[in-house]
């Protein structure tokens, strides 16, 4: 068999594409679910670490450096593996949403943080001098503009959140990678894992191109 047989096998595509899509779907869903827990959880992160007590800014801050330093594949194996031992039993789904939404919390908390420190700091003193309370100031005043400017870095965590679902495989949630996996092994073609290279493309690669487009808008904002 030459190439285009063994790698882009139409016959085993075509085949295989029903599977395909439902670990596609499948992984969307998982990847929502994650970034939206891992953006609240980073957001609640960086308040505590920004403004609470020195207790618990300190524990955000060892939080942070933990998450960020552990593997996520290892992390996965804990929580899906060793839980139950401790009485915790999560499904495959759930147990990959926990494991991406603690990592990318810390990553998105250092990203929440930049925004908030580059607010200048005379936004800060007009809203305590308008009698804003720290919520209010927070609410209308500080987290609007912090938001606005962590939109890229935000968006690429969210890249790199979808592409680590495919970790989720090793856990046998019937994501994209495993149901491209399954087929590969079922047709002894690795055809499958070509189509599942290209439904990563379709979802990414966008992204990637309204990041690039983002950070081109606010470079010509800035200049002026």
């Amino acid at each position: 068999m030459g190439l285009i047989e063994t790698f882009f096998n139409l016959d085993v595509l075509k085949q295989s594409a029903m599977v395909l899509l439902q670990g596609l779907q499948l992984t969307v869903l998982l990847g929502i679910t994650s970034l939206l827990l891992s953006f609240i959880i980073g957001l609640v992160l960086v308040l505590i670490r920004l403004y609470s007590p020195k207790p618990f800014r300190a524990l955000a801050g060892a939080y942070i450096d933990v998450f960020r330093s552990i593997p996520l594949l290892v992390l996965l194996v804990l929580i899906y593996y060793a839980l139950p031992f401790l009485g915790i039993s999560l499904s495959p789904f759930w147990a990959a949403t926990t494991a991406l939404s603690l990592v990318s919390a810390a990553y998105a908390a250092e990203c929440f943080r930049a925004g908030i420190e580059a607010v200048a700091k005379g936004q800060f003193e007009a809203a305590k001098a308008l009698g804003f309370s720290w919520k209010d100031m927070m609410k209308d005043v500080v987290l609007p503009q912090a938001l606005k400017l962590v939109i890229p870095p935000s968006t690429g965590i969210g890249i790199s959140l979808i592409k680590d679902t495919a970790l989720a495989s090793v856990v046998a949630m019937p994501d994209l990678l495993k149901q491209a996996s399954q087929a590969q092994a079922f047709y002894a073609n690795p055809s499958p894992l070509i189509g599942a290279a290209l439904l990563y493309l379709v979802i990414l690669l966008p992204l990637v191109r309204v990041v690039s487009a983002i950070e081109a808008k606010q470079k010509r904002a800035g200049s002026h």
